[in-house]
Formats: C-alpha cells, sequence, structure tokens
C-alpha cells in the first residue's frame, strides 16, 4: 500500500545546509557528551577504535538511508522504505523500533538537559522534572510552528555546541601531546568482546543522521540534498568524535573520563574540562552540553512526529495523525501526542534506558533499512550494492553483542509490535 497523491504533502524548505545541521543537531548530543564516557569504561584507549568502527558502519547506513530517501522522499525513514520495498511487517517494524527507543532517549535529553542547567545555575536538583517538562513543551511548541523555525532554532543550538566541542579540543590537546603515549599504554585493556560491546554504543552516538531521512519530505532536490547532507554530517561528526576522544584520554587518561559517567548529574566531559581548566572550562562544556541536550529534544520530536505521520496515513496508527496543519508545515496532531509521550516519561523523573537497549533497537531499524536499499533497482541505485550487505550484516552483528537480556526484551517488544500489526491489518479487512 502506498501513499496516494491526494495526501497533503510537507512543504520542502530545507537545503544542504539546513539538513546537514538538523543531523548534526540529532547527532551531537548525548553521543559526545555522554556515550564516550560510557564506552571508555568499557573498552579502554580502544574507545577511539570503537569511535571509528561505529562510523564505519554509520557511513554504510548512512549510504544506504540516503539513496532511498532520495528516491522515495516521503516522512517516515525506514518505516516508509519497508512498506515499498520489502513488507507491510518489516516497515511496520522499523517504525516500531524508531519510537520505542527515541521516545525514550527524548526524554533523556529532557532529563540531562534539566540536570546539567540546573548545576551551571546552582538550583536544587528537585526541580529537575520540572525544568525537563517544560523544556519538552517549549521544543513541542517550536516544532508546532513548522520546520522553518525549527530550522532557525538548531542552528543557534548546533553552533553553541560545536564551539564548545572545540574550546575542548584546544584546551586538552597540549596536555595529550605532552603525555605523548603515556595515557594509551596499554591501548587494549579488554578483550575485543568488549570492543565491540562498545562499537555497538558509539554506533548510537551517530544515529541522528537518519533525521535526515525522516525529513526527506521537506528537503528541497531530494535525490542531491539528502545524500550531500547526509556525507557530510557523518564526515563532521566523525572527525569530531575521534578528536574528542582522542585528546581527553590523552590530556586526564582513560580512567578519569570513564569514571566521570558514574558522577551524578555530570557529563563526562564536563568533568574533564575541571580536570584540565577549572571552573571556568567546566562552565563552557556545560553550556555546550546543555545546548546539545536541547538540539536531541528538538530533533527527535521533529523525527518521532514524522514517523507517526508516516504510521498514520497507513493506517498502522490512529488516522488523525496523518492530520497536517493549514500552512502544510506541520503534522499538529503527530507532535502533540509525540510531546505528550516525552513529557509522560519526563514525569517519572529517571528514565532506566539504557544505551545497550538503545543500540538494539535502532541497529534492527537500520538493518531493515539497509535491507530495503538491497532492493532499489540500478536506475535508483547511488552507491554500490555491496555498500548495503555490508551495512546489514554490520548492523546485525553487533545488535547481539549488547548484553543478552538487552536483546531478549528488544525481540519481545518486536514480537508484541507486531500481534498489534497484525490485529490492524484484520480491522481494515473486516472494515
Amino acid at each position: 500500500m502506498s501513499v496516494g497523491n491526494s495526501q497533503p504533502q510537507l512543504k520542502r524548505e530545507l537545503g544542504v545546509f539546513g539538513a546537514t545541521l538538523m543531523g548534526l543537531g540529532s547527532i551531537i548530543g548525548t553521543g559526545v557528551f555522554v556515550s564516550i564516557g560510557i564506552a571508555a569504561g568499557i573498552a579502554g584507549p580502544a574507545v577511539i577504535l570503537a569511535v571509528a568502527i561505529g562510523a564505519i558502519v554509520a557511513i554504510f547506513n548512512g549510504l544506504s538511508s540516503a539513496q532511498l530517501a532520495a528516491n522515495h522522499p516521503l516522512s517516515g525513514g525506514s518505516y516508509e522504505y519497508g512498506y515499498k520495498y520489502l513488507t507491510p511487517s518489516f516497515g511496520f517494524t522499523a517504525g516500531w523500533m524508531f519510537l520505542v527507543a527515541k521516545t525514550a532517549s527524548a526524554a533523556t535529553a529532557a532529563l540531562g538537559f534539566a540536570a546539567y542547567l540546573l548545576n551551571i545555575l546552582g538550583v536544587n536538583s528537585g526541580w529537575v522534572v520540572p525544568t525537563a517538562f517544560l523544556a519538552v513543551v517549549v521544543m513541542t511548541l517550536i516544532v508546532l510552528n513548522g520546520i522553518r523555525r525549527s530550522n532557525f532554532a538548531n542552528i543557534a543550538i548546533v553552533s553553541v555546541t560545536l564551539l564548545s566541542l572545540g574550546f575542548l579540543i584546544l584546551v586538552c590537546l597540549p596536555g595529550a601531546i605532552q603525555g605523548g603515549s603515556e595515557n594509551f599504554t596499554p591501548f587494549f585493556t579488554g578483550s575485543l568482546a568488549d570492543v565491540l560491546h562498545a562499537s555497538a554504543l558509539m554506533f548510537v552516538a551517530y544515529t541522528g543522521y537518519g533525521r535526515i531521512a525522516t525529513l526527506g519530505e521537506e528537503a528541497r532536490s531530494p535525490r542531491q540534498t539528502i545524500p550531500k547532507a547526509m556525507i557530510v554530517c557523518l564526515a563532521v561528526t566523525m572527525l569530531l568524535y575521534i578528536a574528542v576522544a582522542t585528546v581527553t584520554i590523552g590530556a586526564v587518561g582513560v580512567d578519569v573520563l570513564a569514571g566521570a559517567t558514574q558522577q551524578t548529574k555530570a557529563a563526562p566531559l564536563e568533568v574533564v574540562a575541571r580536570d584540565v581548566t577549572g571552573v571556568g572550562g567546566a562552565l563552557v562544556l556545560a553550556i555546550g552540553a546543555v545546548t546539545a541536550m536541547l538540539g536531541v529534544l528538538l530533533n527527535l520530536i521533529l523525527g518521532l512526529s514524522r514517523v507517526l505521520l508516516a504510521m498514520g496515513r497507513r493506517h498502522d496508527a490512529p488516522r488523525f495523525l496523518a492530520r497536517l496543519n493549514e500552512q502544510q508545515t506541520t503534522p499538529y496532531w503527530s507532535v502533540i501526542v509525540v510531546g505528550v509521550a516525552i513529557a509522560l516519561l519526563v514525569l517519572v523523573g529517571n528514565v532506566k534506558t539504557t544505551w545497550s537497549f538503545s543500540a538494539f533497537s535502532v541497529l534492527i531499524y537500520y538493518a531493515i533499512t539497509n535491507l530495503a536499499a538491497l532492493k532499489l533497482s540500478s536506475q535508483e541505485r547511488l552507491y554500490p550494492r555491496w555498500i548495503a550487505v555490508l551495512g546489514l550484516l554490520s548492523c546485525l552483528f553487533l545488535a547481539f553483542w549488547v548484553e543478552s537480556s538487552i536483546w531478549q526484551v528488544g525481540l519481545g517488544l518486536i514480537v508484541a509490535g507486531l500481534i498489534w500489526h497484525k490485529v490492524r491489518q484484520g480491522e481494515r479487512v473486516m472494515g
């Protein structure tokens, strides 16, 4: 079943620059400020290798997503590609995995934003939940105003975040050079399994580029805009992550970086900056963390609402979620539902969504993306077929290096989602 021409379409207002920054705003957040510290605790200095492996897997997936989005530029990303090139069950599973993983991630980003902001202001941590709730409300209202205003807000957020990370690299570089290879020896402190586990976690830190695909319906000249934006976005992110991991480990050692993730309400990079420069440097990084979490929250609301829009169009979710505003710039009901869902998770106060669970869900999502890319015709294909093959195999391989309890719960959620999907299909047939 394809989306008919009678469906109202979102306006195309994004160029390469805006689409690239949307991707960067989605990627450079929890990934660089949190997951590098977590992965360093698993793999030691070899986290640098894990960052590179995660980037390579992300590049395969990014290129598959780019050529799918260029040929099928509708909101929904791999949810739409699964339907068009595979089967309804594959399409639904992709959409379901995206919603499950990213709604919790958005709530985590809101709580992270609130914690970092209150640290800067010296306010009691008891205000974390109300502050996070308010952040969700504000970001939801911005998204309700359409992609153009969301784009302007995103550019401001990404700019501040990149400046703070540039500052971190500059202040850590002299210490990293002076320390030489001391903090990188031994390079491998664990097993190959530890490096692969860390690689799976670092892959999650790159997956915001998928937001470019989910916004494909709003990109100008999508066949040119989307691939260019994805390639630039991934190249910039990979270089930034490797630089951050290398200079921070070189300056303070892996124990400080990994240990910082255990500290309450402290971003690992903020702790590194305090260790190197004192309170002033920590403040700069805290500001960067605050803007980064806002960027993640903004872009997740955008991406989640576009997937819900696509699912509403196909009756996989209630039909009212497919409605657009009068200007046809925003799927307003989808945005509201996403905002409410995130806000409810924020009210729980402490979302226990581990990076491992996010990794499994997202790796399954992108496995479906690569499988769909294998179905592209020679006329539609922008890149060699082997890229999709390697993307598919690497996703399935890394997905099962997370803890067994995580992927078992993930598989259970997939089965539960498919049961819902079959019931909905049966209702449509009966109707």
